[in-house]
């Protein structure tokens, strides 16, 4: 087997795939703020991941695993030494100090990059014909970052799994709430798409020893040649995650999805419809009734909810990227802009704070 040498930005979610990458036996750095990095450095990333027939969940420290598993600062990577490049931070955190130069180098040096954001980045968008990738520009933090990234080098992968670093633990310790699985879209190219399958075969193949019984893992990487499969997670995002938002609180995702599972369910197929208009087919989505059984277990208000209640002056906008592309398709759900208006709401009241 080829061992790769992973650069992964951003280390909270991003030391979930950073853990299965280095189970399989590749090289991984995580970058992440100085404390972080020391931290990981010193204890390792430990994951902790639910698996089905046992009570608790499985811990996974770095520090015993076939490959390599370190971190470092926005200062201390050079991007041509790997061989592929994960984006794990939250969208708006490509515009801060030392990430936007370090984004910039790794358009620079051409490296295949693997987006696990909930929001695609322009360059992804730009892949998919019939959407007027530029006119979206409003819907980032600030579009200008993205700019000099080839289209060709960029994918987009689902972040599906839900995790969490729970509030009292060090930094360095990841809960896996969902365990489901990340999903990927091919690259443009069929070298860099193979990297991809052999990588995902490379997390399959992981088998883990609990003291005399071995076992499977949960959250693989499965890697599609449709464009629209990461998108599915909209139909989700726009029915449960931001729907999380309320006009004096944040409500759990269970609630948002199960406090009126009829206008889930149609904002959801608002959603699906609207992937389908610019490409998607229904394979490539993911039925309501096994997302509504999902979200029975999502106890906690999304992240994006839960940065606004606690003052974020900007987070990730989906919400607005849906409204914005159905717009291009002559295409509006009431539900959808009342979503975008409470987020808009929460925006500006936690800027005039600041």
């Amino acid at each position: 087997m080829s061992s790769y040498n992973i650069l992964i930005m951003g280390a909270s979610y991003g030391s979930l795939l950073g853990i299965k990458l280095a189970l399989a036996g590749h090289t991984v750095n995580m970058v992440c703020l100085r404390e972080e990095a020391e931290l990981f450095n010193a204890e390792g990333a430990r994951v902790r991941l639910p698996v089905r027939g046992l009570d608790e969940p499985v811990e996974i420290n770095s520090q015993n695993v076939a490959g390599k598993l370190t971190a470092a600062t926005t200062d201390a990577v050079d991007p041509g030494d790997y061989d592929l490049v994960a984006l794990a931070m939250q969208e708006p955190q490509y515009s801060s100090p030392g990430v936007r130069e370090l984004l910039d180098a790794v358009a620079k040096a051409k490296v295949p990059c693997m987006s696990i954001m909930n929001m695609p980045p322009p360059p992804y968008l730009a892949r998919i014909p019939g959407l007027d990738a530029g006119a979206l520009s409003d819907c980032y933090t600030e579009a200008a970052v993205w700019e000099n990234f080839d289209p060709a080098l960029m994918t987009l992968c689902s972040p599906d799994a839900q995790a969490f670093r729970p509030p009292e633990e060090k930094l360095n310790v990841l809960q896996v709430g969902l365990p489901t699985n990340f999903k990927a879209a091919r690259f443009e190219s069929d070298s860099h798409t193979a990297m991809l399958h052999q990588l995902a075969a490379d997390i399959e193949a992981i088998r883990h020893d609990t003291g005399g019984k071995t076992i499977e893992l949960p959250v693989k990487l499965k890697v599609h040649e449709s464009p629209f499969v990461p998108l599915a997670k909209w139909n989700m995002l726009l029915t449960g995650n931001y729907r999380c938002v309320q006009k004096d609180d944040m409500r759990p995702i269970k609630d948002a999805v199960h406090g009126d599972l009829e206008l889930s369910r149609s904002i959801y197929a608002w959603v699906g419809d609207l992937c389908q208009s610019i490409g998607a087919a229904e394979a490539d989505l993911v039925p309501f009734e096994k997302y509504a059984d999902a979200a029975l277990g999502l106890l906690k208000p999304s992240s994006a909810a839960r940065a606004l209640l606690a003052g974020a002056k900007n987070i990730e906008r989906t919400d607005l990227l849906v409204q914005s592309i159905a717009a291009q398709k002559g295409r509006q759900l009431d539900n959808v802009d009342q979503t975008v208006a409470m987020v808009d709401l929460w925006l500006a009241a936690n800027r005039a704070k600041a």
